[in-house]
């Protein structure tokens, strides 16, 4: 597949995937504000376990929720599945365009692990389907009638998945696959448990037969799980393009914080939004502050030394290893049969063009390992150190 082609599909998959994941998210953090905020109303009809009244676009809207079922259903339902169903298949098929069809640039990192194209590409799929398994084992175990002890060990899987990943794969793609494997859990939620069962108390319902309350508590615990898991999922997708937190030697650890943070964040939006007391939310404030004080600490950079003494970096051994690294991709006229044109447009031709892009150069190919992609080049740890040197001192 030509560049030109790969980019714009590239470009019109991340869209739909946009799309379709604000629908799926609205409707999801919707429908837990909409249960937590059903009161017992007197006079309700009988099986109605608490109703809601809201106001949005210059409507009101009166919402009954029933504890199982009505006894009889209307002629037409609305389910709500699709979003979350091409959020999925549209986020797959971004990770084949972006990470499959070039795993050795964007997937592979031989100085992580040695694998070949198959390999990868195998390990990354089969990773997704073992993590849901595994997820679905744990609801379904006895773990499952304890909440708090259910989200531990989720926790668990998720930071066990995030450090896999980051021993496997290359450092832009590993916390992207974290992400993708929440994803991947989520829509199986939906696909594999909470729409079958709503199906079942439908056939219930239409067979005359009372449906079980379990169907709805069953359902009710991973859409919970769901919501939970949105924000930690957003800031991983979108990790790809932050080195800081990529290429950080413990970003597993970071995902943790990410996941605490986001979760709590969660936690505090939607109950404020229903009008929950501020006393009982007290906690989720200090929690989101110190995961970000952490996540801080964790990523600055350490100071240089800038009176060590030691000799000034020759500019030309420089350029020599800029153009052996860098100018493949970040050229005028790129000679890398990925890019079009150089990647966020930066050309890294001449000592001038390294004196512009200093501080992200730094970031990228001195204090992490992000670029080269996939490191292809085998820019090795001396080039490094006389990169960052240079840059400190940029001398002629």
């Amino acid at each position: 597949m030509s560049a030109f082609a790969a980019d714009w599909l590239n470009l019109l998959l991340r869209w739909a995937h946009l799309i379709a994941g604000i629908g799926w998210i609205g409707t999801s953090f919707y429908f837990i504000a909409l249960d937590l905020s059903l009161e017992r109303r007197a006079g309700a009809a009988p099986g109605v376990a608490g109703s809601a009244w809201q106001v949005h676009g210059g409507g009101f809207y009166h919402v009954e929720k029933y504890q199982v079922a009505p006894d009889a259903l209307p002629s037409h339902l609305v389910w709500f599945r699709w979003e979350a169903y091409l959020t999925w298949l549209t986020g797959f098929a971004l990770m084949v365009v972006q990470y499959y069809l070039n795993p050795g640039v964007w997937l592979i990192d031989p100085a992580v692990m040695a694998l070949d194209a198959p390999q990868a590409i195998v390990i990354s799929i089969a990773s997704l389907a073992f993590g849901w398994f595994v997820y679905d084992g744990l609801c379904r175990s006895r773990a499952g009638d304890h909440p708090v002890l259910l989200a531990g060990l989720v926790f668990v899987l998720i930071l066990a998945a995030a450090w896999a990943y980051t021993h496997v794969f290359s450092a832009r793609s590993a916390l992207v696959h974290v992400g993708a494997l929440a994803g991947t859990i989520m829509a199986a939620n939906v696909f594999a448990v909470i729409i079958p069962h709503q199906r079942k108390i439908v056939a219930a319902l239409r067979a005359g037969v009372d449906p079980h309350p379990r169907h709805g508590a069953i359902g009710k615990q991973r859409s919970v799980h769901n919501t939970y898991l949105t924000l930690p999922v957003l800031v991983l997708m979108v990790s790809g393009h932050y080195p800081l937190l990529t290429g950080h030697p413990q970003a597993w650890l970071l995902v943790g914080l990410i996941v605490i943070g986001g979760a709590s964040a969660r936690h505090l939006l939607v109950r404020v939004e229903v009008g929950r007391p501020a006393g009982a939310l007290a906690w989720a404030a200090p929690v989101i502050a110190a995961c970000l004080v952490a996540a801080l600490w964790m990523t600055t950079p350490a100071p240089r030394d800038a009176g060590s003494g030691a000799p000034a970096v020759d500019g030309a051994r420089v350029l020599e290893i800029v153009h052996v690294h860098c100018t493949t991709c970040h050229a005028h006229e790129p000679a890398s049969q990925v890019f079009r044109t150089p990647p966020a447009n930066m050309v890294l031709e001449t000592l001038e063009d390294l004196r512009r892009y200093a501080p992200l150069v730094r970031q990228n190919a001195v204090e992490t390992h992000v670029m080269p992609l996939g490191n292809l080049s085998g820019m090795d740890e001396e080039e490094r150190r006389l990169l960052g040197a240079w840059l400190s001192d940029p001398s002629p």
